[in-house]
């Protein structure tokens, strides 16, 4: 990598961007100092002994496999808090009346949840209880019931997801859901069925280099900022980089990455192509990139012809789709299709990266299926400087799915049959149901019919992850018995409920015995040692906690159900998901393994049952939209997950309220920056203020989650059962 000054990328010849609107990453450090006060030892060790607990880039302490530079982002350093706080004054939920309405970070900001509390229906509040009350009072409820378990991906590991689904399944049911699924469950979905994997094919050192990388629907300058570091150099050795989306994002227009010295001083420009697309139009102008490639002979014949199968179908499908319609769905016209294709069809190599702005939405997987076509059309997989990429958000995303945490998919991805439920009745001596349980979404609707007995939720927050916050509250106070494994509080668990609520504390990762394991976005599978520090109460691991449910409610399986360890987890693992083969000998700082190399499908051959890649036939969906009304996409601003970190973007100015909407659309309407507007989609409403922003006309955006409130919550896609993050709305000044 040169070390070379090269102003050609320079952002800005203003020192450090001054006077420009840009976040400002040593305000942030200055923050992460002042939050860890009296536990900044801890913090620090933290820091360079841990597996980073942020986005899914993975690391050893500070450093990583990519370069040998240091890597320190804003997420992680937003996390540190959460990870060092003393514990909370127990006496505060004696009558939670005191904590209505608060929002979720003043109420994470009290602490740590130290001790197990109870509180039975109609008390006004919580009460200490012992762990063997507890988890009597939680056996009780779930023996015999129809229950669900969700499992999010706060920083949780490989061997708390293992666990907690093998728990679940001894308990006779496969309703186990983590956030993976409310993440990228439709990427699951299409790249098993197009090239046999359900992971990105490359490693993060091929950005480096490439002729090429296309972001599609996804931003890294805000979900996974340290990612831009690997940009700067990216663009340092000639890389061209092009985004797909509705809205030019700020960041990845230009970032000043804070622990380079040449981008910290002058900023480096990152989008050399910016191609704007309706919210939901990806589809019609991912077709018509490939329509372009197969008209002007820039497909890779030979890859295609050797190594795939249905081109020819998907050839005809494209051919009787019409410029017009595909211009009309992705409000891009075709010579914006052209210039993508002729970047794609001149490049030798190229590497596709997206995330949620593409998955979710109803049609999610068809999405990732166009996506896969243009991979396959150019030959860019299973070779350096090439891949796909559906790049996580989470550090347990990747892994809560490999391990089975899935109400549809075991351990390894297998899919729920007859014949893989009963490998793993003989591998694990009981008998797993053989027919799909249900997902987060289905669990909430089961609540809310009165279907649903009991929920265990090991951290999330439903009031604030799922479209129709209103839906899902009284789904949650409809329900039996509710189990809230967290290590903070949370809205969700102050909802009053028909019977008995438990909150039961945990463990952070690095407090862990024994360590434990992440899996990044590129299939490495890395160790995260216990790091010596303050420990909270009587807080457990999740994996234990899992462990001592199952085997209170089916005490004839308490030897199969509980765990001496994470090491004996680790063991395990390795014998149900063979490709995870050498997780058993991480043992100590750094250790890490990379399941299928550097590159998926080296060898030539795809992981699909015939080893070619498949084309799709991808249909452009029937999306109308009426005169007068807005696409509006959610999007996420200064937070991580749903933890907001401040009200105000740094990037673009954006405050939580704000409507993005585009100069042209404020300017027909006569609405001025600030201007109060009522967004409406049938009976649901949202009220915020005009932002104008470089959004295509006709596209909305606002943040998330506080957007969810316009989602329908019974629009889902139709394979991974994903919500519908968007929303068709009309616009009312008020």
């Amino acid at each position: 990598m040169s070390k070379r000054l090269d102003p050609r990328n320079w952002a800005s010849w203003r020192p450090f961007g001054m006077g420009l609107r840009k976040p400002n990453n040593y305000l942030e450090l200055w923050k992460a100092f002042k939050s860890v006060k009296g536990r900044r030892g801890y913090a620090w060790r933290i820091l360079n002994q841990g597996t980073c607990d942020g986005c899914a880039l993975g690391t050893q302490g500070m450093r990583d496999w990519t370069m040998d530079e240091i890597h320190l982002c804003n997420i992680r350093l937003r996390l540190l808090p959460l990870n060092t706080m003393p514990a909370l004054d127990v006496s505060l939920l004696g009558d939670v009346s005191a904590l209505a309405g608060r929002r979720s970070a003043e109420l994470r900001e009290l602490g740590r949840l130290p001790y197990p509390m109870l509180r039975r229906a109609g008390e006004p509040g919580f009460t200490r209880v012992s762990w063997d009350e507890a988890l009597r009072v939680a056996a009780d409820g779930l023996r015999g019931s129809r229950f669900g378990t969700y499992l999010t991906s706060r920083g949780m590991p490989n061997e708390n997801y293992y666990a907690a689904q093998k728990a679940v399944r001894a308990l006779g049911t496969n309703s186990v859901d983590n956030a993976a699924r409310i993440c990228h469950s439709p990427s699951t979905v299409a790249l098993k069925q197009t090239v046999g994997a359900a992971a990105t094919t490359c490693s993060y050192s091929d950005w480096i280099g490439s002729d090429l990388i296309v972001f599609i629907g996804s931003n890294p300058s805000n979900n996974q900022p340290v990612a831009m570091k690997y940009l700067y150099h990216a663009k340092k050795a000639g890389t061209r980089i092009a985004m797909v989306n509705a809205y030019r994002e700020p960041g990845m227009d230009r970032y000043w990455v804070p622990s380079n010295a040449e981008s910290a001083l002058f900023g480096t420009r990152i989008t050399d192509e910016f191609f704007g697309v309706n919210v939901g139009g990806d589809i019609g102008f991912l077709n018509g990139v490939l329509k372009h490639l197969i008209e002007h002979d820039w497909v890779d014949k030979a890859f295609v012809d050797r190594r795939t199968s249905g081109f020819e179908e998907a050839r005809r499908a494209v051919a009787g789709q019409s410029w017009e319609e595909l211009e009309a769905l992705s409000g891009a016209s075709r010579e914006d299709m052209l210039r993508l294709a002729r970047l794609l069809g001149e490049a030798r190599s190229a590497v596709l990266v997206w995330s949620m702005g593409i998955t979710q939405h109803a049609y999610g997987e068809d999405n990732v299926r166009a996506i896969v076509n243009l991979a396959l059309a150019r030959g860019f997989l299973g070779r350096d400087k090439c891949g796909l990429m559906p790049i996580r958000g989470h550090s347990g995303v990747q892994g809560g799915a490999e391990m089975g945490a899935y109400a549809t998919g075991l351990p390894g991805g297998l899919p729920i049959t007859p014949e893989n439920a009963a490998r793993f009745s003989e591998l694990w001596g009981f008998e797993v149901p053989d027919t799909p349980g249900l997902t987060a979404t289905d669990m909430i609707d089961a609540a809310h019919r009165g279907e649903l007995d009991a929920l265990v939720s090991s951290g999330g927050n439903f009031l604030e992850v799922l479209p129709d916050p209103a839906y899902c509250r009284e789904a949650l106070a409809r329900l039996p018995l509710r189990v809230h494994i967290d290590i903070v509080l949370s809205s969700q668990m102050l909802v009053e409920g028909a019977g008995d609520v438990l909150l039961l504390p945990a463990q952070t990762r690095y407090e862990m015995t024994g360590g434990v394991t992440e899996t990044s976005t590129e299939r490495r599978i890395i160790f995260s040692p216990e790091v010596e520090g303050p420990r909270v109460g009587e807080a457990w691991p999740e994996w234990k906690i899992f462990g001592e449910l199952a085997a209170r409610v089916r005490p004839e399986l308490a030897r199969q159900v509980r765990f001496a360890g994470t090491p004996q987890i680790r063991a395990e693992i390795e014998r149900a998901v063979p490709f995870y083969a050498g997780i058993a000998g991480l043992a100590r700082f750094g250790d890490n393994v990379q399941y299928g190399g550097r590159h998926l499908f080296a060898d030539g051959r795809f992981q699909t049952p015939d080893g070619r890649g498949r084309f799709s036939v991808v249909e452009p969906p029937a999306l109308e939209r009426p005169d007068g009304a807005f696409m509006v996409a959610t999007r996420r601003g200064k937070q991580f997950n749903s933890m907001v970190h401040e009200r105000r973007d740094g990037f673009n100015g954006a405050v939580r309220e704000a409507v993005l909407m585009s100069p042209y659309d404020a300017d027909r309407l006569g609405l001025p920056d600030g201007a109060p507007v009522e967004l409406r989609s049938g009976g649901r409403t949202y009220r915020g203020r005009v932002l104008r922003a470089p959004l295509l006309p006709g596209n909305l955006q606002v943040h998330w989650p506080e957007g969810n409130v316009l989602l329908d919550e019974s629009r889902r896609s139709p394979q991974a059962r994903i919500p519908d993050y968007n929303a068709l709305v009309t616009v009312r000044a008020l």
